[in-house]
C-alpha cells in the first residue's frame, strides 16, 4: 500500500509539473524529486489544499496561488557575502587574474533577490574593478527579480551580514555600503550602475555572452542529473577561454560528464576555470 501511494504521489506531481509548463512555461519536470516533493507539501499545508491533484486544478485557473507556488518552488535561500570563504578565495585567487583584462563580465545565474550580487559588486569596488566590469543578474522568478532591483532587505540581516563581511576579507565600514531606514535598508544605488538584472530561465534559455566569470552557487543541487549536465555545458559555452565558474558548497564538477573541460582552482570553494582544450587539462595533471 506504502509503494502504490508513493506511486500515486509521484504521478500527482508530474501531472502538476506538466500543467505548470503547459500553462505558464515554467519547467520544473527535471528538478530533484525531494526538493519538489517538500516545497509541495509546504504549500499544500500553508493553504489548506487537500491534495496535490486539488493544487493543480488551482494553478491552472487561480493566477495567485500559481505565484505563491512559483515562490515555494524557487531557491531563493540567499545572504550577503554568504560563505565568505567563497569571497575571500575570489579576492586572492580570481581578483588577479580578472584585473589583467580590460573590461569583465561576470553572470551571476539564479540570483534569487540579490544579496550576493550586491557582495560581488562591493568586492570589485574594493579592488579598483567596478568600474570596468558589468555584472549580469538573472532570474526565472520575476518577483524576486523585482526585489534584487530594488536592494532592499531586512534591518535585522545587518548582523549577519557584516559578519559575513568581515570574515571575507572586507576592506571598509559595511555600513558604508547602505542605508537604513525605518525596519529595512537600501544598498547603495551607485553599486546598481554597473549591474544589468535580466529574466533568464537556465532550464530553457541558451547561451548567455561571453563570461569571464559565472557565480551559480546552491543552484545545481535541485537539480537532477540531467538538467545538471546540460546546464554545465551552458555555463561551458557561456564562459571565455580561461574563464571561472563558481559552484556552491554542495556542489561539484567532479562527477559530471563535463569536468575535463576544466581545472581545479579551489577545490573546498567549488572553483574551476574553464580550459582552452581537453589537451590542456592532459597536460596540466
Amino acid at each position: 500500500m506504502i509503494e502504490l501511494n508513493r506511486e500515486n504521489t509521484n504521478i500527482e506531481i508530474k501531472l502538476l509539473l506538466e500543467a505548470i509548463f503547459l500553462k505558464y512555461g515554467y519547467d520544473f519536470r527535471n528538478y530533484g524529486q525531494a526538493h519538489l516533493k517538500r516545497r509541495i507539501d509546504h504549500r499544500l499545508m500553508v493553504s489548506g489544499i487537500k491534495s496535490i491533484s486539488e493544487l493543480t486544478q488551482k494553478v491552472l485557473y487561480e493566477q495567485d496561488i500559481f505565484n505563491l507556488l512559483l515562490l515555494d518552488l524557487s531557491i531563493n535561500v540567499t545572504e550577503m557575502f554568504r560563505d565568505p570563504g567563497f569571497y575571500k578565495t575570489v579576492r586572492e585567487k580570481i581578483i588577479p587574474a580578472l584585473k589583467t583584462f580590460p573590461f569583465i563580465k561576470i553572470w551571476h545565474a539564479g540570483c534569487s533577490t540579490g544579496e550576493e550580487v550586491y557582495s560581488m559588486a562591493i568586492l570589485l569596488k574594493e579592488e579598483g574593478l567596478i568600474d570596468k566590469a558589468q555584472i549580469y543578474a538573472t532570474d526565472f522568478n520575476q518577483i524576486v527579480l523585482k526585489k534584487a532591483k530594488e536592494g532592499i532587505y531586512p534591518i535585522n540581516m545587518i548582523p549577519d551580514f557584516t559578519s559575513n563581511y568581515q570574515r571575507s576579507g572586507g576592506k571598509n565600514s559595511f555600513a558604508d555600503y547602505y542605508k537604513a531606514k525605518y525596519n529595512s535598508v537600501m544598498i547603495d544605488p551607485a553599486l546598481r550602475q554597473n549591474i544589468v538584472f535580466a529574466d533568464h530561465n537556465l532550464v530553457l534559455d541558451g547561451v548567455f555572452g561571453e563570461m569571464h566569470m559565472i557565480v551559480c552557487r546552491n543552484v545545481l543541487i535541485y537539480f537532477d542529473r540531467i538538467l545538471q549536465e546540460r546546464v554545465i555545458k551552458l555555463f561551458i559555452d557561456s564562459l571565455t577561454r580561461g574563464g571561472y565558474l563558481c559552484l556552491g558548497s554542495k556542489e561539484t564538477l567532479r562527477f559530471t560528464r563535463h569536468f575535463d573541460h576544466f581545472s581545479e582552482v579551489e577545490k573546498n570553494e567549488k572553483i574551476y576555470k574553464k580550459l582552452a582544450s581537453l589537451e590542456e587539462n592532459v597536460r596540466s595533471k
